[in-house]
């Protein structure tokens, strides 16, 4: 029996795990798939968005501009990287020029700090890569960039390093009232209780609240594409750039990320089903907005593409951030689309005074609030990596040539909470099979260590959870 189920380990679920870990109650996250971080948490932009665009009074700004102002410490305490690097909404002409005026009104009045216009000379000069077209544009000197599975990774780990637990490949099918607690049963027929249930669900949100009989999380689907960009294209911007925002949302972006890269995306298509698929249309279309946008992209360093899936309220058009009116002690976090990742430490705060409101969460004093940054081996001093050599010598052997990732550095990210399973999930915190050659020559002997420290044949090791094993068996046993 749990005091609290969490459902899903995305960022907001894990956020909240990080925040409801300060106190003395029993605490589990219930994850679909093999690791967290593996839905719309590890394919967004990655943006700290300064909370301009958000309509005021509505959840989204309340708590874009709380998150906004929250994040640099609150990366700081856990060890992720972020970069204040500013954001620049360009204009083309004097209808956009109007938009851009009303943003930051609409930005002041959410209480964004910093925010100024910019003319076409100014423009040009911060950021020369700028379509010569541009005539002006929104600075908004709050904004950052942080890596999204890397915070994701360290709240979920900060949480079960103060006692959190965890569990995997755990798609929650039912969910049945039994007086004063849930039991939530998941599709391999495995089942926990909990007194209070969160629902982080994310695309699922809406079928997680039908469960218990909650029709109000009314959940629609958006996919958007991106294309990625080599390292050594990382100067071709240095602040996040956004054309004139639609009603579907912010646009097409390019932007620079913390670990040196150049990300050009979303794209913004309804969907009706989940489907991380790219398509020639879309990133088609992600390759001319980008043109109009900037001069000269480095398109030939292009080496990946991906898309992600944003579950937004059809009905409400906002955050969805409250406790069932149907069913007693369930709390709905639903809807949280962009800028939702900004929002996530202010959300956990939140909903955790929500989660206090049912039942008594009496601080813990033993709460450690701090988790250690890995700091890559490569960016060490010389005597600092003897060291660690001497210590542990798979430091000293090199496994991603790329990304300068070496064999203890994967082991440690099996090891240490929350622990990586697969290919991508090693990928996701080391950047093994990130760089140039996306894996082509590390991957197999990743997939090794992942069989030996999970102590699993090389047939069981995914790429990226179950159903995506790398091998089907062997060809041939050689005899020596």
């Amino acid at each position: 029996m749990y005091d609290i189920a969490i459902i899903g380990g995305g960022v907001i679920g894990c956020a909240l795990a990080r925040e409801l870990s300060r106190y003395k109650a029993s605490l589990v996250v219930l994850e679909k798939e093999d690791d967290v971080c593996s839905g719309s948490s590890k394919a967004n932009s990655g943006i700290s968005h300064a909370g301009f665009d958000a309509k005021p009074g509505t959840n989204k700004a309340r708590f874009n501009v709380l998150g906004s102002k929250m994040m640099k410490d609150y990366c700081e305490e856990l060890g992720v990287k972020y970069k204040n690097n500013g954001a620049l909404v360009i204009a083309f002409g004097k209808e956009d020029e109007k938009t851009l005026e009303e943003l930051m009104e609409r930005g002041k009045i959410n209480g964004v700090d910093g925010l100024e216009i910019l003319d076409k000379k100014r423009l040009h000069e911060v950021e020369p890569n700028v379509s010569p077209e541009a005539t002006a544009a929104l600075y908004a000197k709050t904004s950052g960039i942080v890596c999204p599975y890397d915070l994701t990774f360290a709240c979920m780990g900060n949480a079960m390093d103060n006692g959190a637990e965890l569990k995997t490949n755990f798609a929650v099918e039912k969910i049945d009232k039994n007086g004063e607690y849930y039991t939530l049963t998941a599709h391999s027929g495995e089942s926990v209780q909990a007194k209070i249930v969160v629902n982080c669900a994310g695309a699922g949100s809406g079928k997680i609240a039908r469960l218990v009989g909650d029709e109000s999380v009314n959940i629609g689907l958006r996919k958007g594409e991106y294309l990625l960009l080599d390292r050594e294209s990382g100067d071709f911007v240095s602040h996040t750039i956004f054309c004139t925002p639609t009603k579907k949302g912010k646009g097409i972006l390019v932007t620079n990320t913390v670990d040196g890269n150049i990300l050009l995306g979303p794209t913004a298509d309804e969907i009706t089903v989940e489907d991380k698929s790219t398509t020639d249309e879309g990133l088609a279309f992600v390759k001319q907005r980008a043109s109009e946008m900037t001069v000269n992209v480095p398109f030939y360093d292009t080496i990946t593409a991906f898309a992600g899936i944003r579950a937004y309220s059809t009905d409400r058009h906002d955050f969805i951030i409250e406790e069932s009116t149907v069913a007693k002690n369930f709390i709905n976090i639903a809807g949280i689309e962009s800028p939702g990742l900004t929002s996530a430490p202010a959300i956990a705060v939140y909903a955790a005074e929500l989660v206090g409101g049912l039942i008594n969460l009496v601080p813990d004093p033993s709460f450690n609030g701090k988790r250690e940054r890995e700091i890559p081996f490569c960016s060490l001093d010389i005597d600092t990596q003897n060291a660690m050599i001497k210590k542990e010598p798979a430091y000293g052997r090199m496994i991603c040539r790329c990304e300068k990732v070496t064999e203890g550095e994967i082991r440690n990210a099996i090891r240490r909470n929350p622990p990586a399973k697969s290919v991508d999930g090693v990928k996701r915190r080391t950047r093994a099979g990130m760089g140039r050659c996306q894996g082509g020559f590390c991957q197999a002997r990743v997939a090794e260590i992942i069989a030996e420290e999970l102590d699993i044949p090389l047939e069981k090791v995914t790429k990226d959870g179950e159903g995506s094993e790398l091998l089907v068996g062997k060809t041939k046993v050689c005899k020596y």
